[in-house]
Order: structure tokens, then C-alpha cells, then sequence
């Protein structure tokens, strides 16, 4: 069971024609919405590819009986939710130009709960977008972490990345979310992937840097047609997680990361092209090789 902490949201997903300067306006082409929220993508990933997912999160009085809990439900995902009902389910609002630049205005909504909420024990965890706090005290109690600081990272100090990377086992992060750990931390890159067991550094369409035990290795991007960008880190870490629970070394973990991602990018909306287990084996296949086999399920 591979359980996942933080935010189900709904997407408001806009394409526009630029993103406006300060002061100034833009026009929306197009608005679709769509289901979302970091750890809900993330645990919608690995239940389509077959994995067993738990999605610890927070939702509003607007979500039960909703067509985006029966989504959850049919993935048979294992919901243990904080309900504020007096709330809104947490809401995004993203902005795409025509270039694949992307400004995102976040609504916590329910999630606020996060900040107070009595954090679990759990065995296999990522820690996705969340409160800082909380993160922290899932981290300091998890048998096993996984970090991936998002969109977040501008809500974390010094202090909390600090006692988050003495207790995770694995740091995923775009680079740009990279740059912003080695801003606030004082560190340089090598600095920072030596803190954890290991470290993977997505940077697009110039693929995924992965670094364990001083050794960084190269794994290139699937090249597809992008129709919007929007949940590819969580389609990737989908992938990863599910391929690396089920016993594969880091860098197939990895690969299998990239695959499923490429399949979120060819259409609008986080969870609107998953990928099951066939079609990722056969996209595997025709980018990496054939399909290795797993060594031993990881079980903490």
C-alpha cells in the first residue's frame, strides 16, 4: 500500500492567450474542469497502473456524493479524509500561454485542516503539496517517506525542510523547485542531493536527473505531443512509486515514471489519460527496451 498525503482539489484549467503582467488582463481561449489536487493525481496514477493507493486528505462539504468521489471510489482508492463541511473542497485555478508557461491560483479550502490535524503513523508514504507543518510530522513518524515539495515550496522555512530531509528517503522536485530548496537552504545541488538516499530532479523535456549514493544517472524524456502540461510531475511520480514499491531498481522506477507522465501530457486534465499497465509496458518497450522484472516487492 502506497499511501499519499495532501491536497484533493478541483482544476479550473484555462488555456489564454499570454500571462499578463501585473495590473493587467489577459483572455481566456478556453476553461475545462477538471478532477486534481497533487496526491488525489498521484493516488489515481498508481491505482490505475494496479497499485493499491490510500489518499490522506481533506475535502469540503461539497464533495460527498460528488461525481469526483465516485471517480475515488471506483479507482477503489482508500480514502481517509478529513471532512470540514462548512468548507470548499480545495480549488485550483491554472493559467497555460501558448509557450507551456503556467500561473496557478490555489484555494485551500478544506486543506486549511492540515496545519492543526493530528498527523498518522504510516508505513510507505509521499508527502505531496501540503502544510508544511503537517508534512513534517508525517515525515518525523513514517517508517518509509517520499517528499515532493511542489507547488508548496514558497510555504516551507528553513527549519521545515531541514526536519523533513533528516526523515525522507526519497526527494523528488522539479528543477525549478530545486532551485528554490538551495535558495532557502544555503546549498548547492550536490549539497542537497547528499542529504537524502535518493534524489530525482525532473527538468521537463530534458528528462530526470537521478542521484544515489554520489552517483547521478541521465533518463530522457518521452517525446509526445504536449496538449497541457498540467500533472505531469504527478503522473511521473505515479509511476515511480508504483514501479519502485514493486521491487524495480531507481532508475526503471524512474523510467516508468517518465512513460506514465508522457500519457497526462497529450491531454487536458491530471487524471484524464492514465496510464493502466499495458499501455505504459508498450510505451516502455518502444522508448526504453523490453520490460525488466521486479526483484522483490519493498515492504515497510
Amino acid at each position: 500500500m502506497i499511501e499519499v498525503v495532501g491536497h484533493t482539489a478541483v482544476d479550473h484549467i484555462c488555456r489564454v492567450s499570454h500571462l499578463p503582467e501585473p495590473n493587467h488582463s489577459t483572455s481566456v481561449l478556453e476553461r475545462t474542469v477538471f478532477y486534481g489536487g497533487g496526491a488525489a493525481n498521484i493516488a489515481a496514477g498508481i491505482a490505475v497502473l494496479g497499485g493499491k493507493a490510500a489518499l490522506i486528505s481533506a475535502v469540503g462539504g461539497d464533495f460527498a456524493g460528488s461525481e469526483y468521489e465516485a471517480w475515488i471510489d471506483k479507482l477503489r482508492i482508500e480514502k481517509r479524509f478529513f471532512v470540514i463541511p462548512e468548507a470548499n473542497t480545495a480549488t485550483a485555478f491554472m493559467f497555460t500561454d501558448p509557450a507551456g508557461n503556467q500561473m496557478t491560483f490555489f484555494e485551500w479550502g478544506a486543506s486549511t485542516i492540515f496545519a492543526t490535524a493530528k498527523a498518522p503513523s504510516l508505513s510507505f508514504v509521499h508527502m505531496a503539496t501540503a502544510d508544511p507543518e503537517f508534512n513534517v510530522r508525517v515525515a518525523e513518524q513514517a517508517a518509509f517517506a517520499s517528499f515532493d515539495p511542489g507547488q508548496d515550496l514558497h510555504r516551507y522555512t528553513v527549519e521545515h525542510l531541514n526536519v523533513i530531509l533528516d526523515n525522507i528517503d526519497i526527494l523528488i522536485a522539479n528543477q525549478h523547485e530545486y532551485d528554490g530548496m538551495c535558495n532557502t537552504l544555503g546549498l548547492t545541488r550536490k549539497e542537497l542531493t547528499a542529504r537524502v538516499p535518493l534524489a530525482i530532479e525532473t527538468q521537463s523535456s530534458a528528462g530526470s536527473l537521478v542521484t544515489e549514493r554520489d552517483t547521478t544517472t541521465r533518463v530522457p524524456a518521452v517525446s509526445v505531443v504536449c496538449r497541457d502540461p498540467t500533472g505531469a510531475g504527478d503522473g511521473f511520480r505515479a509511476g515511480f512509486l508504483t514501479a519502485y514499491a514493486e521491487g524495480f531498481d531507481p532508475i526503471t522506477a524512474v523510467k516508468v515514471g517518465t512513460v506514465t507522465a508522457s500519457f497526462v501530457v497529450e491531454h487536458a486534465g491530471c487524471q484524464t489519460a492514465l496510464a493502466d499497465r499495458t499501455r505504459m509496458q508498450a510505451r516502455y518497450q518502444e522508448q526504453f527496451g523490453s520490460f525488466p522484472t521486479a526483484g522483490e516487492p519493498r515492504n515497510f
